[in-house]
């Protein structure tokens, strides 16, 4: 009788007393997640953090900014005390989600090194019921002041469709900067000059941006902080003819089996007029598709100006279509279709030698729908030439060419109805219109003068 009323208090006030002491004296610590923005603290900043504690549950979470002497706190939160009964309940705190947002003007410290402070805090007996802590510093940099920057160059004049090349000055390092006309940016290069400091970007106006576009040097250093600049510019509007072409049932049936569509070849052939139906689809949606896929090209550019001189243009050519031409495609003499002609055609003989415009980088050399067999050439800084068309091409990407290398020959691959080169230049991912580049007084006096008069300058 005595052994089982022992064993009876034993199971009813020794076991759960056990227990108890045994979870409440868990060694586990709490931790804490922090998610920061970047290592940079601006004006405007917000730290994300869960605390989580699978024992006992939270008892205290601060977290505060500390800079020397200074310390702001940011979040103190205790929670409620967990009794011995809250083993066995829901009312202990296991995790908290915090969105803290961080104000470095209004605490007083100042630009530079300092760390945040997490402390977190459980219900468990240990340490004589202290709890078990966490502890972690995080540092950070604070930085709210924006980068400075001086343009260098005075003249900025840049027709509609056009390049243009403005010099400026920064007063840090690892600074993302560039020229941001209407919705294109154009980034900005520290490779042309021997002070990493000074930077040089080309830009340009797509052929649909006219005199009220907006142009704006734009600075932004790693904690986010940005400055926009103005400069003086003149943009010369320009208007670009309209072009009409009729498509007839032998250009269609001569160019249409040269595009395999795949599945969409069947619903092509539901369609009163098949082949029409199959151009109406190459010349508008696959030709987005295309131009997209070959304005992405150029992003793979060198900080370096590659070229030299004015721009090779195809030898005894002439000139069969011109740059931003408006473009109907009429069947039957009914309107059809519309589109931009981005690039100038240029015809002589078949199969005729295309030489490089200049120096440069093979950045692309494969067959790309509209544009048949394409290459792309690097000049660098975001500039590049574009050759399309081509029965043949003689170079492979990477591969390092000079002014007049033959990379290729003339033909009627992909929507060309006769044997010949279509040329582009583009900048980035903007086509520009290559007359500029055929130019050498305007070379020099937009481009190679500019940089010249700057390289004086900061001698």
């Amino acid at each position: 009788m005595k052994k089982a009323l022992f064993l009876i208090i034993f199971l009813a006030i020794v076991v759960p007393v056990g227990w108890v002491l045994f979870c409440k004296y868990e060694g586990d610590v709490p931790k804490a997640d922090l998610s920061l923005p970047s290592p940079y603290l601006k004006q405007s900043y917000e730290i994300n953090m869960t605390a989580t504690d699978k024992g006992t549950g939270l008892r205290h979470v601060t977290v505060s900014l500390v800079q020397k002497d200074n310390e702001k706190v940011l979040l103190d939160k205790s929670y409620p005390s967990s009794s011995i009964f809250s083993l066995f309940s829901e009312n202990k705190i296991l995790s908290d989600t915090f969105a803290i947002p961080v104000e470095t003007r209004q605490y007083g410290m100042s630009d530079g090194q300092a760390v945040i402070r997490i402390v977190a805090t459980d219900y468990a007996w240990h340490k004589w019921a202290k709890g078990n802590r966490f502890y972690e510093e995080r540092p950070v940099i604070i930085d709210t002041v924006p980068p400075r920057l001086q343009v260098l160059t005075s003249q900025h004049n840049v027709s509609k469709g056009g390049v243009g090349l403005v010099i400026y000055k920064l007063d840090e390092e690892n600074i993302q900067s560039g020229v941001r006309v209407g919705e294109h940016f154009f980034p900005g290069y520290s490779g042309v000059f021997d002070n990493p400091m000074v930077v040089t970007a080309l830009f340009a106006l797509d052929h649909t941006q006219g005199p009220d576009t907006r142009i704006v040097v734009e600075a932004r250093d790693p904690a986010g902080n940005e400055t926009k600049r103005g400069f003086y510019h003149y943009i010369k509007d320009k208007n670009f003819r309209p072009d009409t072409l009729s498509i007839s049932d032998g250009f269609l049936e001569f160019k249409m089996p040269d595009f395999d569509l795949g599945p969409k070849e069947a619903q092509f052939l539901t369609e009163q007029n098949p082949l029409l139906a199959k151009f109406l689809y190459i010349n508008e949606t696959l030709r987005r598709q295309n131009v997209e896929t070959v304005l992405n090209v150029p992003s793979d550019t060198r900080a370096e100006l590659m070229w030299e001189g004015c721009f090779g243009r195809l030898s005894g050519a002439a000139n069969r279509a011109r740059f931003a031409d408006k473009r109907t495609y009429k069947y039957n003499g009914k309107v059809i279709s519309h589109s931009t002609h981005l690039g100038i055609d240029l015809a002589s003989t078949s199969n005729a030698p295309v030489g490089a415009a200049n120096n440069g980088r093979v950045i692309m050399a494969e067959n790309v729908g509209i544009f048949g067999n394409t290459v792309i050439i690097d000049h660098g800084l975001g500039l590049a030439s574009l050759y399309a068309h081509l029965s043949q091409m003689n170079v492979a990407r990477g591969d390092r060419v000079k002014k007049d290398d033959i990379i290729g020959r003339t033909g009627l691959t992909g929507l060309a109805g006769g044997d010949h080169l279509h040329f582009s230049m583009m900048l980035h991912n903007v086509f520009v219109n290559p007359v500029e580049w055929w130019d050498g007084v305007w070379i020099k006096n937009n481009i190679t003068s500019k940089i010249e008069s700057v390289k004086s300058q900061i001698q």
